[in-house]
């Protein structure tokens, strides 16, 4: 889900004008090296090249260089057409599966894990524009920033090349683990497999601590998953539910690993 930053641009229609020109006129956006290699990874070819100079860029650059334009209103409808094109892929695709399972699939498919890994597939955390404090900080690695992008340069293609492009785009990127998910091979319910190993191997039931950052209507979740009073796992999420299922992920990764290279694990997690 976008969110609005402090500074607010909005993203131009194509051929209407800079989209990540300054206040005074100059570009300062991505130069045109990083498109190309936008291009490159995604097989596709702007016509707008300010478009997709927009996708790259993080509010954070944007209000270190006075940058009108962020990628974030990009992020938004990226997200949205995203939604759409798995839902309709899962839904035509499996025809059998129930309106449950099919909402799974589509989380599955399209959580913050997954577009995290997908951009990075890309390299996509190579080329976004971020500020300085979010460079020294490591942002080019952070799931949230990578999944934001993602969903940015998704929007850009949409915009510029049409429902089509993007679809095909989608298909391309996420239906081997639209597929994967239905073989059985995908994410699955982390949370309700810790509790159960847990409970068996060491006689503890998972307690979860969640924490939550940004503006209400786009909340990033960071969870802890502890056992015996010790952390095993954390996670992050764009819900709740997804922070915890990653952070019972990792816990339930540990403790399928043994109990010796578990019990190692969780100390230096609780470090």
């Amino acid at each position: 889900m976008a969110r609005d930053g402090g500074r607010r641009g909005t993203t131009r229609a194509p051929g209407t004008g800079s989209a990540a020109g300054s206040r005074d006129g100059s570009d300062q956006g991505p130069a045109e090296g990083e498109v190309q290699a936008l291009e490159r990874a995604l097989r596709v070819r702007f016509r707008d090249r300010d478009m997709a100079r927009a996708s790259l860029t993080h509010r954070s650059f944007a209000f270190e260089q006075g940058l009108e334009v962020t990628n974030e209103r990009l992020e938004f409808l990226g997200d949205a057409v995203l939604g759409l094109v798995v839902t309709d892929r899962a839904f035509r695709q499996f025809p059998d599966l129930s309106e449950g399972e099919l909402a799974k699939l589509r989380a599955a498919a399209v959580n913050m894990t997954s577009l995290a890994e997908v951009s990075r597939d890309l390299g996509i955390g190579e080329l976004v524009l971020l500020g300085r404090g979010e460079e020294l900080s490591g942002g080019r690695l952070k799931a949230s920033i990578l999944a934001d992008a993602m969903e940015a340069v998704l929007g850009a293609v949409y915009l510029d090349l049409g429902l089509a492009a993007a679809r095909r785009l989608i298909e391309r990127l996420f239906w081997p683990r639209m597929e994967a998910y239905a073989r059985g091979e995908g994410d699955r319910d982390y949370k309700t497999g810790l509790q159960e190993l847990a409970s068996q191997d060491i006689g503890s039931v998972p307690e979860y601590r969640v924490a939550s950052k940004g503006p209400d209507h786009a909340k990033e979740f960071t969870a802890t998953v502890y056992l015996a009073g010790q952390a095993w796992g954390r996670g992050q999420g764009r819900s709740k539910k997804e922070a915890e299922q990653q952070a019972a992920r990792e816990a339930f990764t540990k403790l399928v690993a043994g109990p010796a290279e578990a019990g190692e694990a969780a100390e230096a997690e609780g470090e």
